[in-house]
């Protein structure tokens, strides 16, 4: 899996409380913002060290007109992954860049039951999957 850093959201990011990603994307200027039209851009979050203590996590797609995400919309959310399936190496069922872009995009990790003691993932865009998802 190539990783870009211009468009990870992520980096090895500890999540052990609701918060957004480290990175915010630039991801479209001008009158043309819709990015998730014809060919779909392949996203990748995927958890990097195993997750302890928090009950789940849950995964949303936002974007915004301004960079500071004065007002988000979330374009698309998982469903909260309990935190028994939260090891490394697993993949989180947002697989393609959602439509709807606002402009600027980020990720939205929201932990459920007390904060994690553990846990970090790394998003971005990928140029490809592989095909070792365990959603689709």
């Amino acid at each position: 899996m190539l990783l870009d850093m211009e468009t990870l959201f992520s980096d090895a990011q500890a999540v052990t409380a609701t918060a957004a990603s480290t990175n915010v994307i630039h991801t479209a200027a001008g009158k043309l913002k819709e990015i998730a039209f014809g060919q779909p851009m392949p996203l990748l979050v995927q958890v990097v060290n195993d997750f302890a203590t928090c009950t789940s996590v849950k995964v949303g797609v936002q974007t915004a007109t301004d960079e500071a995400f004065t007002s988000p919309v979330t374009l698309a959310e998982t469903a909260a992954i309990p935190v028994a399936s939260l090891k490394a190496g697993y993949k989180f069922p947002i697989n393609f860049m959602p439509k709807g872009n606002l402009g600027y995009t980020r990720l939205y990790y929201t932990v459920a039951g007390s904060n994690a003691t553990a846990g970090k993932i790394t998003a971005g865009f990928v140029a490809a999957h592989d095909n070792s998802f365990q959603d689709m």
